[in-house]
């Protein structure tokens, strides 16, 4: 065992030591979540096994983030996927000066199958003198964000945390029960060869995604030159931390399967958080038309499109949106998403 490693605890306290205003409150804040995702991680390891087999293991993420956090002394409110208006820290608890928004258990639907899930976290500061979180306190462009990060539940488990200068790495030694630093000051390569996208929604992207996708699946042979490889884990967290770790490109676009939605990711607590660590990282985020961290949330639980990764293919895909948005077509010269027919025409 190596005793001269970094733990999060110590990181942290020694990045706030070298700020010229440090912020004790959240160093316990951050100290809070980082005890709350261990509580998850144990929970989730025992799988069918839990305590309360009636109870999802998303509710019971969502209660331990909350009574975790709520009693620090650092939190004027909270606000999660599972929670519809900001949660008040009770009485009997100090307020302080930060929000915290979260993602209990992102990426659930893979519970089943014993795959990887995440929590992902965003805090923010609140207004100066509020007695009292409301809604309205949450609503801020992303690049407002204290701190972003986000927890991982696979075969080890990770945390992924920037305090707005870098990004960096943390895995769980479940020996101490504590995350130990890992992975210093991670980066995104620019250029990659390689994207996840849920390919099953193909039928409602709007053109620039299309064509995006068809370019890279005609690889060597195609436009773009060389061969790219596709993934796809259904869980933010987990593609996210591939990205880091190997460069990459993550999709989730708008399309048309539900008009009435922007996008499919929640952008206080999914969207906002990841594409801070993205950009601190080197790379960027994008909803193809705009940067992420500039837009405004409408409501807590507001969806937003997301494209984020190496750099170089989040311009080429807003490049493609500023074509299309200009009403200039972009043509397809293969059949992969062209209309088929079981019938040859003259």
């Amino acid at each position: 065992m190596t005793y001269s490693r970094t733990t999060f605890s110590k990181f942290i306290i020694e990045d706030q030591r070298r700020r010229p205003n440090p912020e004790p409150e959240l160093t316990g804040l951050l100290n809070d979540v980082q005890t709350a995702c261990k509580f998850i991680a144990s929970a989730i390891s025992r799988g069918a096994l839990a305590d309360d087999p009636k109870k999802s293991l998303e509710a019971t993420a969502n209660d331990i983030m909350l009574r975790q956090c709520e009693f620090g002394g650092s939190l004027l409110g909270m606000i999660s996927r599972l929670i519809e208006q900001p949660y008040q820290i009770p009485h009997a608890y100090p307020r302080g000066r930060y929000l915290l928004a979260f993602d209990p258990l992102e990426g659930s639907s893979n519970l089943d199958i014993d795959h990887t899930v995440g929590t992902i976290f965003s805090i923010l500061r609140a207004p100066a003198g509020a007695s009292e979180a409301v809604e309205a306190d949450f609503l801020r462009p992303g690049t407002e964000q204290v701190a972003a990060g986000f927890a991982l539940y696979g075969p080890a488990a990770a945390m992924v945390l920037t305090l707005g200068s870098g990004v960096h790495g943390f895995t769980l030694d479940r020996e101490i029960g504590a995350f130990m630093y890992t992975h210093p000051d991670m980066r995104i390569p620019a250029a990659t060869r390689e994207f996840a996208i849920d390919a099953s929604n193909q039928r409602f992207w709007e053109p620039p995604i299309r064509h995006y996708v068809e370019e890279c699946i005609e690889g060597a042979a195609g436009p773009r030159g060389v061969d790219f490889d596709m993934r796809w884990v259904d869980s933010l967290a987990a593609d996210v931390y591939r990205i880091l770790l190997r460069g990459g490109l993550f999709i989730y676009p708008r399309d048309t399967k539900d008009p009435s939605q922007r996008g499919r990711l929640r952008q206080l607590y999914e969207a906002n958080p990841i594409a801070l660590i993205v950009e601190q990282a080197g790379g960027a985020a994008s909803t193809g038309r705009e940067r992420i961290l500039d837009v405004v949330p409408a409501h807590p639980h507001a969806r937003i499109p997301v494209i984020l990764g190496s750099r170089d293919e989040v311009e080429r895909l807003r490049r493609y949106h500023d074509t299309h948005d200009r009403g200039e077509e972009l043509v397809f010269e293969t059949p992969l998403f062209n209309t088929r027919s079981l019938f040859r025409t003259v």
